[in-house]
């Protein structure tokens, strides 16, 4: 996935600067006992998985030792199998050593995101269904997650509570009705789209009537789902979210919404297991920065 657009440096060096303080802190006490010479290693990727997080990998090390060479053999959003050796590295011992940790955590994470993304996406391959992330990140890292996302094919929700006007229950009853709720979102903030959360049919058509950018329909059946489908009839775009599983996305792309957002991409990762190494991978040498 080679078009996919790359983060905010700031962003990438403000992550990696917390990351490495909190590891490092006034100095690796280990590293500093080691000669600091010129020193090669790899990143040996231990089971399937889509790839995220290059940019802070890369500036964990750039950061230690601006002049490391990195050489990648996949690209960011590419699916790579055990054993695939991800990328190579030259540079100076203590630099490899003390950034070894923080650059692992970064890639890790955020692939383990970009995997999860990636079967979601694979599960409503075919429908008009698109896969969605939810604010349900691991905290500091939201926009890395979000990026992650992308990288295995799915789409971003509202980054916070202020790109976007959600209007649940609780702000239904506060306003009065749907109605009310929407006309004073677009009054105070024309610019932003409005989404609105319902709970049941009835709901859902004062909703459409209120014509918001979105409508969530929180925790449907799936015959429900359907019969919301037919009720909307395309005049706003219906999003589902609440139970949404892996083993249940297919059948909920398949009652026509068009959208379902998963919380689970972000908040149930399971780190993918990598490896680095010293020395050069089995059957090639370093390279130069990619």
């Amino acid at each position: 996935m080679s078009s996919l657009p790359s983060p905010p440096e700031e962003l990438v060096a403000a992550d990696v600067a917390r990351a490495l303080a909190e590891d490092i802190g006034p100095g690796d006490v280990t590293a500093d006992l080691l000669a600091d010479t010129p020193a090669s290693a790899y990143v040996l990727c231990k089971e399937a998985a889509v790839i995220a997080g290059r940019p802070w990998f890369d500036a964990c090390f750039r950061t230690l030792d601006p002049h490391v060479r990195i050489h990648w053999r996949v690209a960011e959003g590419d699916r790579v199998e055990a054993g695939d050796v991800l990328c190579t590295l030259a540079g100076r011992t203590r630099a490899l050593l003390s950034g070894e940790r923080c650059a692992l955590n970064f890639l890790q994470t955020l692939s383990a995101t970009a995997t999860a993304t990636a079967a979601y996406v694979a599960a409503v391959a075919g429908t008009a269904a698109r896969i969605l992330d939810t604010r349900k990140t691991l905290p500091g890292l939201r926009l890395a997650q979000k990026h992650a996302v992308r990288a295995g094919g799915g789409h971003n929700h509202r980054l916070g509570l202020y790109d976007a006007v959600m209007i649940k229950e609780n702000h239904i009853h506060a306003a009065g009705s749907i109605a009310a709720a929407v006309e004073a979102a677009r009054r105070a903030h024309p610019g932003l789209p409005v989404i609105v959360e319902v709970e049941d049919l009835d709901e859902l058509r004062q909703a459409i009537d209120a014509a918001p950018d979105r409508i969530l329909i929180d925790d449907f059946s799936l015959d429900g789902m359907r019969e919301a489908v037919r009720i909307t009839a395309g005049r706003v775009p219906l999003e589902v979210s609440g139970g949404v599983s892996l083993e249940r996305v297919r059948a909920i792309a398949g009652t026509g919404v068009d959208c379902i957002s998963v919380g689970a991409l972000t908040k149930h990762v399971r780190a993918i297991d990598l490896s680095l190494r010293f020395g050069t991978p089995p059957g090639g040498t370093t390279g130069a920065t990619a």
